[in-house]
């Protein structure tokens, strides 16, 4: 095809949003990419309280509509009236569409007249069950049978290797399956070392949702503790499962032992993993876990499961980080990092060299040779 001018992407949520997380930055991140480039960049994604409902941010052309479940419908009516030559987009004719896959995909390829690359950072087979009965049951239906029918001829792209097999176990050809893997921000100027204090410093970089499983760094900060540990536990992150987290501290007698920071931004972020001494993110699924790399560019190693899939690639097991089974493994895993610095100092070490690998440039290079090849 004619290299793409015109790119639009699709997604449920972007980072301004109260539960935006790894995978928006992501989507964003390459449209910024893209947009110094010369191409042209549309995203269309759901409102929230406080958002404009257009906007430039960083070159890309931000249209907001709809919530967490009807932004699919008011994105599809955006689309059908802008082929009829009306609404917000009128007579829009993209040249390629990146159709984001949070479960469930905007079936952009029955919309646009335009080749639509799907964007899946992970299958969410462990994530419906939150969603209630019906839903989770409809949710995984359209996630494993109705969307790889419909994209059977469409590209995909995700962020992992892991994350690629679970597609091709939904029946998508891994010949149609590209792996293009996250970049990483900059660390913000003025970020510096370690402030060296007496104790254990950990931290868990997450949405507050269930299935980052924020309550396993608890039960670790816990049993430290009891072993006479003097620990401490940063939470960087906001979500809807804030208090029944907060909650699991008083009933785990650490309160004391916890901050919860909610959202903060860049700096302050950093600033945090900068003060860590190890990062532990017992997330029961992840694409590839940015937070991972971003602990790594302050020297921080991270531990987290090895049955999250992502994490499998983004953490090499025993150089950059660990790998376990189960939070009595974790428990283990971080006692005797805590207790080995030197071990500790060698994986940090290994996962900044690694970090230097991963940008953002180098993301965006993927997609567009993926465009250059549809």
């Amino acid at each position: 095809m004619t290299p793409p001018t015109d790119v639009l992407l699709l997604c449920w949520r972007d980072t301004g949003h109260p539960q935006g997380g790894g995978s928006e930055r992501y989507l964003e991140r390459v449209g910024s990419q893209l947009a110094r480039r010369g191409f042209r960049v549309t995203l269309l994604t759901a409102s929230y309280p406080g958002a404009p409902r257009r906007q430039m941010s960083d070159g890309v052309r931000v249209l907001r509509a709809g919530g967490r479940l009807t932004v699919y419908l008011r994105v599809a009516a955006t689309l059908t009236a802008a082929r009829l030559g009306r609404g917000r987009l009128a007579r829009y004719r993209p040249d390629v569409v990146v159709d984001t896959q949070n479960g469930v995909p905007f079936f952009a390829r029955l919309l646009v007249d335009a080749p639509a690359v799907v964007l899946v950072h992970h299958c969410h087979r462990e994530q419906w069950p939150v969603a209630g009965p019906v839903l989770s049951r409809v949710g995984w239906f359209v996630e494993s049978r109705l969307s790889p029918r419909v994209h059977r001829a469409s590209r995909y792209v995700t962020v992992s290797e892991p994350s690629a097999s679970e597609l091709v176990g939904l029946g998508v050809d891994r010949s149609r399956i590209t792996v293009i893997r996250n970049g990483v921000d900059p660390v913000p100027d003025g970020v510096g070392g370690r402030t060296r204090r007496p104790g254990v410093r950990l931290i868990a970089v997450s949405r507050l949702v269930p299935h980052k499983q924020v309550e396993h760094a608890l039960h670790v900060v816990a049993a430290l503790a009891d072993r006479g540990v003097d620990v401490h536990l940063d939470v960087v992150g906001s979500g809807w499962w804030h208090d029944e987290l907060r909650s699991a501290a008083a009933d785990l007698a650490i309160g004391e032992r916890v901050t919860f920071h909610g959202h903060v931004d860049e700096t302050r972020k950093h600033e945090l993993l900068a003060d860590a001494d190890l990062h532990v993110m017992p997330s029961r699924k992840e694409g590839w876990g940015l937070a991972v790399v971003e602990a790594a560019q302050h020297g921080v190693p991270t531990a987290g499961y090895r049955s999250s899939a992502g994490l499998t690639d983004s953490i090499v097991d025993g150089v950059t980080g660990v790998l376990v089974d189960d939070v009595d493994e974790l428990t283990e895993a971080v006692a005797g990092l805590v207790a080995d610095r030197d071990r500790l100092a060698r994986l940090g070490g290994a996962a900044m060299k690694r970090s230097r690998d991963y940008s953002w440039a180098a993301t965006a290079d993927g997609f567009e040779t993926l465009f250059g090849e549809l």
